[in-house]
Protein backbone atom coordinates (compact mmCIF):
# COMPACT_ATOMS: atom_id res chain seq x y z
CA UNK A 1 0.00 0.00 0.00
CA UNK A 2 1.60 3.22 -0.89
CA UNK A 3 1.41 6.32 0.80
CA UNK A 4 -1.60 8.09 -0.99
CA UNK A 5 -3.64 5.05 -0.28
CA UNK A 6 -2.39 5.01 3.54
CA UNK A 7 -3.79 9.15 3.37
CA UNK A 8 -6.71 8.31 2.22
CA UNK A 9 -7.58 5.26 4.61
CA UNK A 10 -6.61 7.69 7.39
CA UNK A 11 -8.88 10.22 5.85
CA UNK A 12 -12.06 8.17 6.13
CA UNK A 13 -11.30 6.61 9.26
CA UNK A 14 -10.76 10.08 10.75
CA UNK A 15 -14.47 10.83 9.36
CA UNK A 16 -15.72 7.76 10.55
CA UNK A 17 -15.01 8.91 14.18
CA UNK A 18 -15.00 12.90 13.85
CA UNK A 19 -17.24 15.11 11.58
CA UNK A 20 -15.18 17.78 9.85
CA UNK A 21 -14.52 20.83 7.34
CA UNK A 22 -12.27 20.58 4.10
CA UNK A 23 -9.88 22.57 5.73
CA UNK A 24 -10.24 21.04 9.14
CA UNK A 25 -9.46 17.47 7.05
CA UNK A 26 -6.95 19.24 5.12
CA UNK A 27 -4.86 20.30 8.36
CA UNK A 28 -5.21 17.05 10.10
CA UNK A 29 -3.99 15.04 6.97
CA UNK A 30 -1.02 17.77 6.62
CA UNK A 31 -0.15 16.65 10.25
CA UNK A 32 -0.30 12.72 9.51
CA UNK A 33 2.18 13.38 6.25
CA UNK A 34 4.59 14.86 8.88
CA UNK A 35 4.32 11.93 11.10
CA UNK A 36 4.71 9.96 8.10
CA UNK A 37 7.92 11.02 6.48
CA UNK A 38 10.76 12.40 7.13
CA UNK A 39 11.82 12.83 3.21
CA UNK A 40 10.97 16.02 1.93
CA UNK A 41 10.25 14.34 -1.71
CA UNK A 42 7.51 12.36 -0.46
CA UNK A 43 6.09 15.32 1.92
CA UNK A 44 5.94 17.47 -0.80
CA UNK A 45 4.19 14.67 -3.16
CA UNK A 46 1.93 13.83 -0.55
CA UNK A 47 1.10 17.38 -0.03
CA UNK A 48 -0.19 17.78 -3.86
CA UNK A 49 -2.58 14.28 -3.37
CA UNK A 50 -4.59 16.05 -0.43
CA UNK A 51 -6.60 18.37 -2.45
CA UNK A 52 -7.32 14.92 -4.80
CA UNK A 53 -8.73 13.61 -2.05
CA UNK A 54 -10.58 15.46 -0.29
CA UNK A 55 -12.26 16.03 -3.69
CA UNK A 56 -12.70 12.49 -3.88
CA UNK A 57 -14.44 12.45 -0.55
CA UNK A 58 -16.49 15.39 -1.38
CA UNK A 59 -17.82 14.04 -4.64
CA UNK A 60 -18.58 10.90 -2.58
CA UNK A 61 -20.45 13.09 0.02
CA UNK A 62 -18.61 11.86 2.37
CA UNK A 63 -17.33 15.23 3.65
CA UNK A 64 -19.88 18.18 3.56
CA UNK A 65 -19.51 21.90 5.16
CA UNK A 66 -22.79 22.81 4.73
CA UNK A 67 -23.91 19.20 6.77
CA UNK A 68 -20.69 20.03 9.00
CA UNK A 69 -22.20 23.52 9.54
CA UNK A 70 -25.70 22.75 10.22
CA UNK A 71 -24.56 19.55 12.55
CA UNK A 72 -22.05 22.10 14.38
CA UNK A 73 -25.07 24.94 14.94
CA UNK A 74 -26.83 22.45 16.33
CA UNK A 75 -24.88 21.24 18.87
CA UNK A 76 -23.18 24.65 20.11
CA UNK A 77 -26.78 26.10 20.26
CA UNK A 78 -27.56 23.10 22.47
CA UNK A 79 -24.69 24.00 24.58
CA UNK A 80 -26.06 27.62 25.10
CA UNK A 81 -23.29 28.94 23.22
CA UNK A 82 -23.80 32.47 21.74
CA UNK A 83 -24.47 33.36 18.18
CA UNK A 84 -20.67 35.20 17.45
CA UNK A 85 -18.84 32.05 19.61
CA UNK A 86 -20.52 30.00 16.86
CA UNK A 87 -19.21 31.97 13.89
CA UNK A 88 -15.76 32.22 15.82
CA UNK A 89 -15.77 28.26 16.09
CA UNK A 90 -16.72 27.98 12.59
CA UNK A 91 -14.31 30.25 11.28
CA UNK A 92 -11.51 28.40 13.19
CA UNK A 93 -12.82 25.31 11.25
CA UNK A 94 -12.43 26.90 8.22
CA UNK A 95 -15.63 27.39 6.86
CA UNK A 96 -16.32 29.82 4.15
CA UNK A 97 -17.63 33.17 5.92
CA UNK A 98 -20.88 33.74 3.75
CA UNK A 99 -22.17 29.92 4.19
CA UNK A 100 -21.52 30.85 8.27
CA UNK A 101 -24.06 33.42 8.07
CA UNK A 102 -26.27 32.36 5.38
CA UNK A 103 -26.64 29.41 8.01
CA UNK A 104 -26.67 31.07 11.29
CA UNK A 105 -29.01 33.80 9.71
CA UNK A 106 -31.82 30.65 8.81
CA UNK A 107 -31.28 29.37 11.92
CA UNK A 108 -32.04 32.37 14.31
CA UNK A 109 -34.80 33.15 11.68
CA UNK A 110 -36.69 30.14 12.49
CA UNK A 111 -35.96 30.69 16.24
CA UNK A 112 -36.91 34.12 17.05
CA UNK A 113 -35.56 34.25 21.16
CA UNK A 114 -32.86 31.72 21.08
CA UNK A 115 -30.18 34.22 21.50
CA UNK A 116 -31.92 35.44 24.85
CA UNK A 117 -32.91 31.91 25.82
CA UNK A 118 -29.13 30.61 25.11
CA UNK A 119 -27.86 33.55 27.10
CA UNK A 120 -30.48 32.73 30.07
CA UNK A 121 -29.28 29.16 30.12
CA UNK A 122 -25.32 30.40 30.24
CA UNK A 123 -26.32 32.73 33.21
CA UNK A 124 -28.10 29.80 34.40
CA UNK A 125 -25.01 27.07 34.29
CA UNK A 126 -23.09 29.51 35.55
CA UNK A 127 -24.68 30.17 38.86
CA UNK A 128 -24.66 33.97 37.20
CA UNK A 129 -28.11 34.84 38.71
CA UNK A 130 -27.36 35.20 41.93
CA UNK A 131 -28.25 38.72 43.43
CA UNK A 132 -24.57 39.34 44.54
CA UNK A 133 -22.66 42.73 43.92
CA UNK A 134 -20.01 41.75 41.50
CA UNK A 135 -22.30 42.38 38.91
CA UNK A 136 -19.58 43.67 36.32
CA UNK A 137 -17.90 40.36 37.01
CA UNK A 138 -21.21 38.58 35.85
CA UNK A 139 -21.42 41.31 32.61
CA UNK A 140 -17.97 39.95 31.52
CA UNK A 141 -18.23 36.46 31.87
CA UNK A 142 -21.14 37.17 29.67
CA UNK A 143 -19.47 39.26 27.25
CA UNK A 144 -16.18 36.94 27.03
CA UNK A 145 -18.93 34.19 26.10
CA UNK A 146 -19.93 36.33 23.25
CA UNK A 147 -23.13 38.09 24.17
CA UNK A 148 -24.25 41.40 23.71
CA UNK A 149 -23.92 44.16 26.32
CA UNK A 150 -27.78 44.58 25.96
CA UNK A 151 -29.27 40.54 26.27
CA UNK A 152 -26.58 40.05 29.39
CA UNK A 153 -27.61 43.40 31.35
CA UNK A 154 -31.33 42.34 30.09
CA UNK A 155 -30.61 38.55 31.74
CA UNK A 156 -28.34 39.65 34.93
CA UNK A 157 -31.42 42.28 36.06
Amino acid sequence: MDNKDKLLKYAIYYLSKYSSSKKNLEFILKKKIRRLSDEKQIRFQLYNDIQPIIEKLENLNIINDKLFVESKLQSLQYQAKSKNYIKRYLLQKGINKELIEEEISLFYKNNKNLEKENAFKFAKKRNLLDNDNDYQKKLSKMARAGFSYDIAKEILK
